[in-house]
């Protein structure tokens, strides 16, 4: 909606002893997971060892009706899949559930997060004669898996093998003719839970709100470096070479749902916690707290808490903004901001604002947010960012691949990024803090992103291109 980091996919999947419309439930876990990711979605259904599939560019709603969702029929397992892109442009051969047949069956397979080396598999298969339809890593991991199972016993021992050979972020659902496989890559950068349906079925999902959203229990996160292979007899779990735990810290300040449980931790929780730690950050005296919808609120209400300082809601999000809005021509209107965003006057005018937001990007929505509080009278307006600057590229599933566009690498100082955003202060959540936003998991977090540091040696020439495009599009 706004300046903000975008997350490249959700992951959904059921598997039923009897066959039912699981098409419908896959689409409620969708509906759940939609928030992960709105270019395009998809199901695959698996009937009797036919695997058939329907997909497109939009939203849930706009991809799927009622019609749509009977037509997939009956089947007792499904997969499902909204799609972000950061690698792979956002046409139809790359919308996910991937399917393939092959000379040992079918196979369709949804992917969350960014390998590393999907250029040199790419290029490895390409020298072989293979003949790619997307530009997406997910159809590396295809073909790599079915490379292995032609020589080997079963899909699972050909994940097995396919998961010594691709690096980076994964987090996939596969689905066989008779088998639903669930695999985290080592360092379990991206999430993946596990529930059991009221029918003692099992489902697989990137997070705990899809699986309440069709009645399902949690179970347990799978594990890093496990597969979990989901049969008619019931669930399997194949143990790989774990690496040190590393999920994404930005699962924490934005990207799930604050209703999900990710690694032990609510993330409603977490985004009070980062609300409170940030308010000692660089204190201020102000006379209310205010939060950007949807993704800064939570973290203003727990700032309001630790300081003191009254919480009000300081905007109306206009929530009907949808893909077909038509934007103004007018030369001197810079944005949209004013249009989704507009300030509830009462609770800024004459007033020293505090002005909590998830993160800066570019820098260019949050001066707008700032000088929209200033014309509606806010005396002065201090903005908090509930994560640290970002300062380099992620790798693993997110569309911040240049420093280029980054603001906090553009100006040497915060107080500097303060006076570009017309802010009378700027603070950030440090590092360190952030690190202790996962309060509840046994896991350690990537944080790259702000730090520079990666879990694994990274091919720095592999570029994404989303986060270029869209610069190029503004």
């Amino acid at each position: 909606m706004f300046d903000q980091v975008h997350e490249e996919c959700g992951v959904f999947g059921i598997f039923e002893n009897e066959s039912s419309n699981l098409a419908q439930e896959v689409y409620l876990g969708l509906y759940a997971l939609q928030h992960r990711g709105q270019e395009a979605c998809g199901i695959a259904i698996c009937d009797d060892g036919v695997i058939s599939c329907h997909k497109g560019v939009g939203l849930v709603s706009d991809v799927f009706n009622k019609e749509s969702l009977k037509k997939l029929g009956n089947s007792n397992m499904a997969i499902g899949h909204v799609r972000y892109s950061t690698t792979g442009s956002n046409n139809l051969n790359n919308v996910q559930p991937l399917v393939v047949k092959h000379l040992k069956g079918n196979l369709a397979l949804v992917h969350n997060g960014n390998l590393t080396n999907a250029s040199s598999i790419r290029e490895k298969f390409e020298l072989e004669g293979a003949i790619f339809h997307a530009s997406s890593d997910t159809e590396d991991i295809c073909y790599s898996i079915v490379k292995e199972r032609l020589t080997s016993k079963s899909i699972e021992e050909a994940i097995e093998k396919t998961m010594d050979t691709i690096k980076g972020a994964y987090s996939c659902i596969a689905m066989s003719p008779s088998k639903l496989i669930a695999f985290r890559d080592p360092f379990g950068f991206r999430p993946l839970c596990i529930g059991k349906t009221s029918t003692n079925g099992y489902v697989v999902s990137s997070e705990s709100c899809a699986l309440d959203t069709i009645g399902a229990k949690f179970i347990r996160d799978i594990e890093p470096g496990e597969i979990v292979v989901i049969t008619n007899n019931g669930l399997k779990s194949i143990k790989t070479k774990a690496l040190e735990h590393k999920i994404c810290i930005f699962e924490y300040i934005y990207f799930a749902r604050e209703d999900s449980i990710v690694e032990g931790s609510s993330i409603y929780k977490s985004r009070l916690l980062a609300g409170r730690l940030l308010s000692h950050e660089k204190e201020v005296k102000a006379d209310v707290v205010i939060g950007v919808p949807d993704s800064g609120i939570t973290a203003a209400l727990g700032y309001s808490r630790e300081s003191g300082i009254p919480f009000e809601y300081g905007f109306v999000k206009n929530k009907y903004i949808g893909r077909s809005f038509i934007k103004p021509e007018q030369k001197d209107r810079e944005s949209t901001v004013q249009i989704k965003l507009n300030v509830i006057k009462e609770s800024v005018k004459d007033k020293v604002v505090v002005l909590v937001d998830d993160s800066i990007v570019r820098g260019t929505t949050s001066a707008r947010i700032v000088k929209l509080l200033k014309d509606n009278g806010a005396k002065e307006v201090h903005l908090r960012v509930s994560a640290p600057p970002f300062k380099y590229p992620c790798y693993f599933g997110t569309d911040i691949d240049s420093r280029e566009n980054l603001i906090a690498c553009k100006y040497d100082s915060v107080d500097e990024i303060a006076k570009v955003i017309g802010a009378d202060s700027l603070a950030y959540l440090s590092i360190e803090n952030a690190r202790k936003l996962p309060y509840n998991s046994k896991c350690s977090c990537c944080d790259g992103c702000f730090s520079g540091i990666y879990p694994l040696d990274i091919d720095t020439n592999q570029r994404k291109n989303k986060f270029e495009s869209k610069k190029n599009q503004k």
